[in-house]
């Protein structure tokens, strides 16, 4: 049986830190075994394969990242509902979300494969990789509907406080597609291709098991009728969620103008950014589950209506990032050059110049991981009390500063200003959620409720 967890009462550092730690687990361990798949690709196939892998990051990140953003608002209404105790309400929200993650995956796959060659042309893929980035394209996109089911189940188990069965999920899904890589790349010799067939069949999985779980849920009780559209409860879902969703669709955008200076610098730069950026995911990974334990907390004790406890979440949270950031950065130091060393073999052409690019962009990144972390903290404190149109005008600010840099800088210094791109975007997206988050903190008061 799932293990739900009430956060209206209690330690809320502990409550977070103890909802937190199965998701960070989770997340690394999804990174771990990206940075296998990744590996199995760059030394299976070799470092063009690992190009064309690369290369698609942002414009499938334009999917991914959109169906992450949407699912977690949507689950941000059903841990709201839950810290209500409002049954009926719960089940409605939840069969909402179950139709509308059905109708926008659909949308997207359409959309996202019809697409896939004219952006890679437009962005200038090299001529001698194009085609598997393509094909790798092709593969993901048309497994959105197991991808989008994926998230949204997992995001609504963590609405309930439930982190152990994501991780389980999790865990299941590394095992397997760390078994179907080595079979479909290492044995039967299918490349990219194998890589992308691997990641879909591994995310299905994990998406059945999700939904066993949240069938185990006693509260959870969706009938036919919750699943029929309600558009009052539509409206109200996607006027939330949309502007998340435009957020992380806008960074995506951003990074895909990124990606096209970056292909200018050719196969051998492609690839070292892709392995930073592989190992980027991984320490990103805990600002995530910090995030979503922060959503979850708030959420629930604002639904409650304990405002108090939303307010010290909030300085509990703070404290916390910070000092996780300072950790996370320094074993990333520590162990970043073996890390990135296992995605390229030493002997093939072009390696060490590769490798030394991976290591001067992780470095900056590093440096700046506190402003990541705090942005997290920013973000989730507005959407956990309903307010999602700052978080998306931070993902605008995101969006300018990665345009700037990959335009008007790029031109003026060059290859080396690559490096700094990502940590100009988080600052700017900073700024701009700081004022507004310490505004409507201060103004919670039970009258408002």
């Amino acid at each position: 049986m799932s293990k739900i967890t009430n956060m209206t009462t209690g330690n809320p550092s502990k409550l977070i830190l103890g909802f937190a730690f199965p998701i960070i687990v989770t997340n690394i361990g999804q990174q771990l075994y990206t940075i296998v798949d990744t590996a199995i690709v760059g030394r299976g196939v070799g470092v063009s394969a690992l190009a064309a892998v690369g290369c698609t990051t942002w414009i499938y990140g334009l999917i991914l990242w959109t169906i992450l953003a949407l699912t977690y608002g949507f689950s941000t209404f059903i841990s709201r509902y839950f810290g209500m105790g409002n049954k009926e309400m719960l089940n409605k929200y939840l069969g909402t979300s179950v139709f509308l993650s059905f109708i926008i995956g659909i949308i997207l796959t359409v959309v996202g494969i019809i697409a896939t060659r004219p952006l890679l042309e437009l962005l200038k893929t090299p001529s001698d990789i194009i085609d598997d980035a393509a094909l790798y394209l092709y593969v993901m996109i048309g497994g959105t509907l197991a991808i989008m089911g994926y998230n949204l189940t997992s995001s609504v188990l963590r609405a309930f406080g439930d982190g152990r069965s994501p991780l389980i999920a999790m865990i299941i899904s590394a095992v397997l597609n760390v078994g179907l890589d080595l079979l479909f790349v290492m044995v039967i010799p299918w490349g990219v291709f194998g890589a992308a067939f691997a990641s879909v069949i591994s995310q299905l999985i994990s998406f059945i098991y999700c939904v066993i779980q949240i069938k185990n849920i006693e509260i959870v009780d969706l009938k036919k009728s919750d699943l029929i559209p309600d558009f009052k409860v539509i409206r109200e879902v996607i006027v939330f969620s949309l502007p998340l969703g435009f957020q992380n669709a806008i960074l995506a955008v951003g990074g895909i103008v990124l990606q096209g200076a970056v292909n200018l610098e050719g196969s051998v730069f492609i690839a070292g950014y892709t392995a930073t950026n592989r190992i980027y995911g991984m320490f990103e990974g805990t600002a995530i589950a910090l995030g979503n334990a922060i959503t979850t907390f708030m959420s629930q004790n604002y639904g409650a209506k304990k405002l108090d406890r939303v307010k010290s979440g909030f300085k509990a949270s703070f404290v916390i990032l910070i000092v996780l950031s300072l950790i996370v950065m320094v074993l990333m130091l520590i162990t970043g050059k073996f890390f990135l060393s296992l995605f390229i073999s030493q002997e093939e052409a072009g390696a060490p110049e590769s490798l030394d690019i991976a290591f001067k962009y992780l470095f900056v990144m590093l440096i700046s991981l506190p402003i990541l972390y705090l942005l997290y903290l920013y973000r989730s404190s507005l959407q956990a009390i309903g307010n999602s149109f700052w978080s998306m005008l931070s993902g605008i600010a995101e969006f300018i500063m990665r345009v700037v840099f990959a335009t008007f800088i790029y031109d003026s210094f060059g290859t080396n200003s690559i490096y700094f791109v990502e940590s100009a975007a988080w600052l700017g997206a900073l700024i701009v959620v700081i004022p507004p988050c310490y505004y409507h903190l201060n103004r919670l008061t039970h009258k408002e409720l």
